[in-house]
């Protein structure tokens, strides 16, 4: 990426991340849960943004896509196809992870992964990537897959809601020090 690319790239990152923070601390659909809100919302907390994990990749598209029932933080499920894969490097290792469609006809690409952070510096459940035609893909079926955009479910944030884990296709052993980091689960006690 050229340094005037690289550069608006990084501000829409941050304006992203400012959208979204200003939505939780004062909307009234905010996740978090309403005495958070305001003045007392602690705020979001993200790894810096860092380009080594902004992608461009192939989506490698399985010939028999399957269906697959995911479970739910609420013991419930969700039903995706897993259409395919994305093949990467993460500090010099080898990666993959299984993209999803949702079954109600929706074009875009659901990205959920667990990884070495998971626990300990980001969400223990996993965290989600969302990829819409309309902004990541950016020929036949290349896709921009960028890491710094790794979001926490909704559940992250308040046990009411109810989001659907990690297939364990999606569980990486290699630190992925991008995205969003974890919420203070002790802020707000039981969660």
């Amino acid at each position: 990426m050229d340094p005037e690319d690289e550069r608006a790239w990084k501000q829409a990152v941050e304006q992203n991340r400012e959208r979204k923070e200003r939505y939780f601390r004062e909307n009234q659909r905010s996740p978090i849960p309403p005495e958070l809100r305001g003045a007392d919302f602690p705020g979001l907390d993200y790894y810096e943004v860092d380009s080594d994990y902004r992608y461009e990749l192939e989506l490698e598209r399985y010939d028999d896509p399957e269906t697959v029932t995911v479970e739910t933080t609420a013991d419930g499920e969700q039903t995706y196809r897993r259409v395919g894969q994305f093949r990467f490097e993460v500090d010099g290792n080898e990666v993959s992870l299984d993209a999803f469609e949702p079954t109600d006809g929706s074009d875009r690409l659901w990205v959920p992964f667990r990884d070495a952070t998971s626990g300990d510096e980001t969400y223990g459940a996993g965290r989600y990537i969302d990829l819409e035609p309309e902004e990541n893909k950016i020929g036949d079926d290349t896709w921009v897959l960028d890491l710094n955009r790794a979001y926490n479910p909704t559940c992250a944030y308040n046990p009411a809601y109810e989001c659907p884990l990690v297939p364990s296709s999606n569980w990486l052993d290699v630190p992925i020090e991008a995205g969003e980091r974890d919420f203070p689960a002790d802020i707000y006690g039981d969660h």
